[in-house]
């Protein structure tokens, strides 16, 4: 069984001297479930040798690690998956690639989207962004919460909510019908990696008992 409960999104913040094997790190020592490695403009060698890094970090730690669109990559860092958009490679395709034992994940703006990923067998879903962002300039248009609790009702695999999550709005995902969240700035950003990490796990934690 795979713990969706909090993927960490990397991010290269050289403003903040940290990589994105500084962040997989310390999200790994805060108790991160998933690491994603999002990385839309680097060359595919500096991607791949981040990507070998943080693999022999989650491989340690026990958790699966997802390459965003690079399927090249994944495959090469021998990754657990890959995280897809709606522009990428279809699923069915990657899945070819891929075969059965990677987990695939596709982003779903819209409930329209997020069947159509079901249908062609998508393992999870990335559905967001739920609040406005600043990690993604070309975001669609926040859904909220009520977006989000109406693709609940109509898939079954699991879902990842992004999308502006904080500790202050993360129960209300969650009692949306979210699985999980995936961050980036609310680690990446944070002054204290691992102690936003450990924060963000306590506030899972909570809500899912209640």
């Amino acid at each position: 069984m795979i713990d969706y409960g909090l993927c960490i999104i990397t991010a290269d913040m050289p403003e903040l001297k940290r990589t994105h094997v500084d962040v997989a790190r310390e999200s790994i020592l805060g108790g991160a479930t998933m690491v994603q490695l999002r990385d839309k403009n680097a060359g595919t060698r500096e991607i791949l040798e981040a990507a070998l890094e943080i693999r022999d970090f989650t491989k340690r730690a026990g958790i699966p690690f997802i390459v965003n669109d690079r399927i090249d990559i994944a495959v090469a860092a021998g990754s657990d998956g890959v995280h897809l958009g709606q522009e990428d490679m279809p699923v069915d395709v990657a899945r070819r690639i891929l075969g059965r034992t990677r987990i695939i994940g596709i982003s779903a703006t819209n409930l329209e989207e997020a069947i159509e990923a079901q249908s062609r067998g998508a393992d999870y879903l990335g559905v967001g962004p739920i609040f406005a962002t600043p990690s993604k300039e070309d975001a669609a248009e926040p859904m909220g919460p009520a977006g989000l609790a109406e693709i609940r009702k109509q898939v079954r695999i699991p879902i990842v909510a992004i999308g502006g999550i904080t500790e202050e709005n993360a129960g209300e995902v969650i009692a949306a019908g979210a699985d999980g969240i995936a961050v980036i700035s609310a680690v990446a950003g944070a002054s204290d990696m691992k102690k936003a990490t450990c924060r963000l796990v306590g506030c899972l934690s909570q809500y899912s008992k209640r």
